[in-house]
């Protein structure tokens, strides 16, 4: 597999970790609700493609939900639990009471968040310990601190204050969340850069894809030093969801030479069974997992791609690593190799001339806007 290396100047660790949230923000994508069952598949499934964190729930949001929390945990993943909470100690306790091996508390640091969603002056909503005294001493497991921002108007030296007393106060990762998807990948690379060097605790990253930059974003976290990243299988989320599993773990395997621990073989797998339990299709054009990527239908691709995979496939990402497959398609744009290929396949050998007239009617069929199926091929003879 050849190598690519980009960034010379980059402070991207060898080792990220992956932090999942398909649970909890994942199932606030508009019209998600999963089953009981349905979540526990789920967590059995991305700890056993070797996420290191799953976001389980939010155990005070309801008796259900906190129950639901109890129970991934109970199932003895190798993926560290994770339950949300509020930096309130009833919040907490729910957590607790979870047995979780992480609990994420969330602290809104832009003024717009602070005054809508908890009334709170700048100083009485992050400078107070008292607000982090459920943070301590904990029983046990890691403490997560999610200091809610980047949004338009952000003080940032007001939010590297607020990491800085996260960390005092016994945070042990602090995660920053690009909220409403507004950052730029320069931005979150040159901010990320300034948390490393002051804030002296490990960063995690959140990112939203309203732009669609979400993946990006992630993306230049980690090159400045970001070690872990949070994701969604097919990038489920609020509003236009979160950093997609899927495409945040082979940039980083594949272009970066970052190990993730992830197993890549069973990414199509995880976004398959994923997608049947939200209801939501996979767009076939989905980066790794969507039914054209390892697709070819033009004449020149398909006659590359046969005598060579890498003329019109990225070499350090190929469909067996994935767990996907390769496919040569029809359409307007198909050439004689592909088309012989496809019959030689189904036990059929047709001469040139015959291989001609059945390219010409296969082009045919598809300039009249009509999808061409193989068992249509096997058809036209």
């Amino acid at each position: 597999m050849r190598g690519i290396v980009f960034f010379t100047d980059s402070r991207a660790k060898n080792d990220v970790t992956v932090f999942d949230t398909t649970l909890r923000d994942g199932e606030q994508t508009p019209g998600i609700a999963f089953t009981f069952e349905q979540k526990i598949e789920i967590a059995r499934q991305l700890s056993d493609i070797g996420v290191h964190t799953i976001e389980a729930g939010f155990p005070a949001s309801s008796a259900a939900e906190k129950e639901t929390v109890a129970a991934i945990k109970k199932l003895g993943l190798t993926a560290n639990v994770c339950g949300l909470a509020r930096s309130v100690k009833a919040d907490v306790d729910a957590c607790i009471d979870c047995d979780v091996d992480m609990i994420h508390v969330f602290i809104p640091t832009s003024d717009i968040q602070r005054e809508n969603t908890i009334n709170k002056t700048r100083e009485a909503g992050a400078f107070d310990h008292r607000r982090y005294r459920p943070l301590r001493p904990r029983p046990r497991g890691h403490v997560h601190v999610l200091a809610d921002g980047l949004l338009p108007g952000q003080d940032e030296d007001y939010l590297v204050k607020v990491c800085q007393t996260a960390a005092e106060a016994g945070a042990t990762i602090i995660n920053i969340p690009d909220t409403v998807g507004v950052i730029s990948p320069s931005g979150m690379k040159r901010l990320m850069g300034r948390l490393a060097r002051e804030v002296n605790c490990p960063l995690d990253v959140h990112c939203h894809n309203d732009f669609g930059l979400a993946v990006a974003n992630t993306i230049a976290a980690v090159e400045a030093g970001a070690s872990q990243v949070q994701v969604t299988v097919n990038g489920l989320g609020e509003r236009a969801g979160n950093a997609d599993l899927a495409q945040t773990v082979m940039i980083m395997e594949s272009i970066y030479g970052i190990h993730t621990g992830i197993k890549k073989e069973r990414l199509v797998e995880t976004s398959r069974l994923v997608s049947r339990f939200s209801g939501l299709a996979i767009p076939p054009i989905q980066p790794v997992v969507g039914e054209n990527v390892f697709s070819h239908e033009s004449g020149i691709h398909t006659q590359g791609v046969l005598k060579c995979s890498d003329t019109f496939e990225p070499g350090i990402m190929t469909p067996e690593m994935v767990g996907h497959r390769r496919r040569l398609t029809l359409g307007k744009h198909v050439g004689r190799h592909a088309v012989r290929q496809m019959l030689v396949d189904a036990h059929i050998d047709p001469d040139d001339t015959q291989l001609d007239i059945i390219v010409e009617k296969v082009k045919a069929i598809a300039s009249k806007g009509k999808r061409v199926t193989e068992a249509d091929l096997y058809e036209i003879r």
